[in-house]
C-alpha cells in the first residue's frame, strides 16, 4: 500500500536534492524508511543518524509510523558563527 508524503529539505540536502520540497508516493511507513529511500535517490551525503525528523511540525522518532498526507522534515546539523 502506498501513502503520500510532503517533503522539505533544508541546507545540503536542499542542495543535494535540488529543490526544496517534494511530494513522494512511497510503501515506506517510517520516517527512517523513507529517508533511506529518498537518500538513494538523490545522492545524500549524510546518513539519518547526523539528523532529526520532524513530522507535521513536530520532532518525531525515526521508527515512528507515518500517515497518509503526512508532512515530513529531515533536518541537517546547522553550522553558524
Amino acid at each position: 500500500m502506498s501513502q503520500t508524503y510532503t517533503l522539505q529539505y533544508f541546507a545540503v540536502l536542499r542542495e543535494q536534492a535540488r529543490c526544496r520540497e517534494e511530494r513522494v508516493t512511497t510503501s515506506a511507513i517510517t520516517p527512517d524508511e523513507l529517508y533511506a529511500e529518498v537518500r538513494a535517490r538523490h545522492g545524500f551525503t549524510l546518513e539519518a543518524n547526523f539528523l532529526r525528523v520532524a513530522v507535521n511540525d513536530e520532532f518525531a522518532d525515526w521508527h515512528a509510523p507515518l500517515c497518509d498526507g503526512d508532512h515530513i522534515v529531515f533536518i541537517p546539523p546547522v553550522a553558524g558563527g
